[in-house]
């Protein structure tokens, strides 16, 4: 979904950021040392763990989209432009995920470094159901963040703008990027073990949405398919959609469909209803475009992999 600021829309939000100036902004670090700190604005929960990681003490973060909000229908508010209108670096994740950036970027005057996060990742594109649809902006898979590799790749990139922004931080820096490396390495390597512990014919996948191509191809999970058939939340199941989900959930074995902590659930439970087979939901659903309240990237990556694992085994 394409969200664009017309350009009365824009200038209107920049004189309210404006007035909002003295009310502060969204920023994770407001406290009265935040003026010594790299001020840095991240457009999504996983980049701004990213950031924080990497970052440390010598950051200051403002992160726009809070968990639980659905980034792909997000629309930028006057705190947004206010933020970065006074960052000195954005990052996002790019890949298409915040369509509404660019225009945002303009509008606040933002005169900084962009850091495209996902630059050096290999994209995957979406599952052979999205063939023939249109998904402007999203002709690639954005959820990059669900393949630990990736996410080495995403924090590398950081890194280097950070220490290309704040040289003076910069051993700071690459001593927190070869720490947060290695426990990057050990969530993938955990991961792996525990689907290892999985019969291959057992990991099938059925999800709110198609968010997690990076994860089903780095630990040989089968996709079955999603309730919102898109990479995005846009879309709707047509009633022959839902009778071919139904018959391939109960045609491959599959044993659950997976919700999603940023998604209502009443479509996914009323499709499990339908093919007799479980949901998983409530604080069991998913971190699929978000994180959990805590805004850690490892603990929702570790949550994910705990729940699914559990739910397949059983």
């Amino acid at each position: 979904m394409v969200i664009v600021i017309p350009v009365k829309r824009a200038l209107a939000v920049v004189v309210a950021a404006s007035l909002l100036s003295a009310c502060g902004s969204t920023a994770d670090e407001a406290g009265a040392d935040a003026g010594s700190k790299l001020a840095v604005v991240a457009t999504t929960p996983e980049v701004a763990d990213f950031v924080r990681a990497i970052g440390g003490d010598g950051v200051a973060v403002t992160q726009i989209i809070k968990p639980n909000v659905d980034p792909h229908d997000y629309e930028p508010t006057p705190a947004d432009l206010q933020a970065i209108s006074q960052a000195k670096v954005v990052v996002k994740n790019g890949v298409g995920l915040e369509e509404w950036l660019d225009q945002t970027i303009s509008s606040a005057g933002f005169s900084g470094t962009v850091v495209d996060s996902s630059q050096g990742v290999t994209l995957l594109e979406g599952h052979e159901e999205h063939e023939g649809e249109e998904h402007e902006g999203e002709e690639h898979d954005p959820h990059i963040w669900h393949d630990p590799r990736n996410a080495k790749i995403m924090v590398t990139n950081i890194e280097k703008a950070l220490a290309a922004a704040e040289p003076a931080q910069a051993s700071a820096f690459a001593q927190n990027l070869t720490s947060y490396s290695t426990q990057l390495d050990k969530l993938d390597a955990d991961n792996e073990a525990a689907f290892a512990k999985i019969p291959a014919a057992q990991r099938k996948l059925v999800t709110n949405h198609d968010a997690f191509g990076y994860y089903v191809a780095r630990y040989d999970i089968e996709f079955v398919g999603s309730v919102i058939p898109s990479l995005d939340t846009s879309a709707e199941l047509s009633a022959q959609q839902l009778t071919d989900l139904v018959a391939k959930i109960k045609a491959t074995g599959t044993k659950a469909i997976f919700t999603e902590s940023s998604l209502p659930a009443k479509s996914a439970e009323a499709i499990a209803k339908q093919a007799g087979v479980k949901v998983v939901s409530g604080e069991d659903a998913l971190f699929g475009d978000s994180l959990g309240p805590d805004g850690s990237y490892l603990a929702a990556e570790q949550h994910n992999t705990e729940v699914i694992t559990s739910a397949l085994a059983g």
